[in-house]
């Protein structure tokens, strides 16, 4: 089970709250969680962790749980916060792994931190907005469309509905939860949705949007601002994990960073959605990283 939370104070003041779970002695890996969401790691994942002597380290992302808002920030400036968390902990080297929102701050840190990682898994990630050759909304659900339009009309608007939106997720009940999955998702995330998920999932928002909504809208506003890296000037070994059944981000995306990762090696996985990637396949990728120390 995850250990303690803790603090640490970055150069420019902010604060990162951190949370770690495994093998408190064991190989190094970092997690970077999903939108919205927080340190808090799942409980199958930690145990995973510690049969394979892995020290598992999350942390709220700047403007989530006990994290400083750090307004403006593009994904490539998540890899800034992931080294003063290395540095602080005194870790030179080491592996991570993202989901979703997660996973394209997981390629920023591969494209930046190659003098420490030793890889990194990028999970149901989204492409770059704009991408050549994509057509990026094709796909995305009605809602996520909508909000995308009105924050082009009207970006005050738009954070209204968003802090309402992160109001009503901190406070949903389990069983709505639960509810509202099963009627958005394909046949394999049902599946993998269990009772322990559900309580992870409400548990994971609650934390995250404890403090407001701040981070929940600088990741919304990061996937449509450039990323500010290339994606072939990536070096470290990098698996690209997408579900084929995923409703969340369509498989056109995965197909995209896929083309735009030479390096990489793709997993796109039948049978998959978006959920069970997550409640099934993290020990494999778990796996894969340890494998790189």
């Amino acid at each position: 089970m995850p250990r303690t939370s803790s603090d640490i104070v970055l150069a420019d003041g902010r604060t990162l709250r951190i949370s770690e779970g495994g093998d408190p002695g064991g190989r190094p890996v970092f997690v970077l969680h999903t939108c919205p969401g927080s340190k808090i790691l799942y409980g199958e994942h930690a145990a995973d962790a510690s049969r394979r002597g892995i020290r598992l380290i999350s942390y709220d992302r700047a403007g989530y749980g006990g994290s400083t808002p750090r307004p403006g920030r593009r994904v490539i400036d998540e890899a800034t916060d992931v080294r003063a968390i290395a540095d602080s902990l005194e870790i030179d080297r080491f592996a991570l792994w993202g989901l979703s929102k997660g996973g394209s701050y997981a390629l920023a840190c591969a494209a930046a931190l190659p003098d420490r990682l030793v890889a990194v898994a990028s999970l149901a990630a989204v492409a770059p907005f704009p991408a050549e050759g994509l057509d990026w909304f094709a796909g995305v659900n009605e809602a996520a469309v909508a909000g995308f339009q009105l924050l082009e009309r009207d970006s005050d608007a738009w954070r209204r509905k968003l802090s309402e939106e992160a109001r009503e997720m901190a406070e949903i009940s389990e069983d709505a939860l639960r509810d509202s999955l099963l009627d958005s998702s394909p046949d394999a995330d049902r599946a993998a949705l269990t009772p322990e998920l559900v309580s992870f999932a409400r548990a994971q928002m609650r934390d995250g949007l404890s403090s407001g909504p701040d981070g929940f809208i600088d990741d919304s506003l990061s996937d449509i601002r450039p990323w500010g890296f290339d994606l072939d000037s990536i070096k470290v070994p990098v698996q690209l994990w997408h579900g084929m059944d995923d409703r969340l981000v369509p498989l056109s995306h995965a197909k995209w960073l896929g083309a735009h990762l030479p390096r990489a090696e793709i997993r796109l996985e039948p049978g998959e959605g978006h959920l069970s990637l997550f409640a099934r396949r993290i020990p494999e990728v778990q796996g894969w990283l340890a494998d790189h120390f």
